[in-house]
């Protein structure tokens, strides 16, 4: 009984701190994206990277790092994603404790909206839930890294 109402205390302290003024504080929602990007950047994904990534992210073990769930997809960090696609790499990458050995070519011949596009409908395909990367965002990585 005790902790009960301990818990029921709890939860009333913390309703009362989810308003200040009669306000409800939320955490901030992502911007919605929209279909016609995940359209844009799927039909990208087919195209130049389904080969090693595979249709459902999961890249091949020891080659390809897969996208689906790995920290560095879904992380804050998009400059490093642009920045992959836009040099590619030939060396071998530790992705969340795997090591993958296989070259990614850069794709610099896509335009920023193109690389914005594939990295969004990566970043919310399969388990994934972040952010979109915006053509503005691929432009400056871009300017910084030539």
């Amino acid at each position: 009984m005790k902790k009960t109402i301990g818990g029921l205390v709890l939860l009333i302290a913390l309703a009362g701190l989810q308003s200040f003024k009669g306000k409800p504080v939320q955490a901030p929602k992502p911007a919605a994206i929209g279909k016609a990007t995940m359209d844009r950047g799927k039909r990208i994904y087919t195209q130049r990277c389904l080969v090693c990534h595979q249709v459902d992210g999961g890249g091949v073990p020891h080659l390809n790092a897969p996208l689906d769930g790995a920290s560095l997809v879904q992380g804050n960090d998009k400059t490093k994603l642009v920045r992959i696609i836009l040099k590619g790499y030939s060396d071998r990458v530790e992705i969340d404790g795997e090591y993958y050995s296989n070259n990614m070519t850069p794709l610099a011949d896509l335009n920023d909206q193109q690389i914005s596009d594939v990295l969004t409908y990566v970043r919310n395909s399969w388990s994934n839930r972040a952010s979109a990367i915006t053509p503005a965002e691929v432009k400056a990585v871009r300017a910084k890294t030539k």
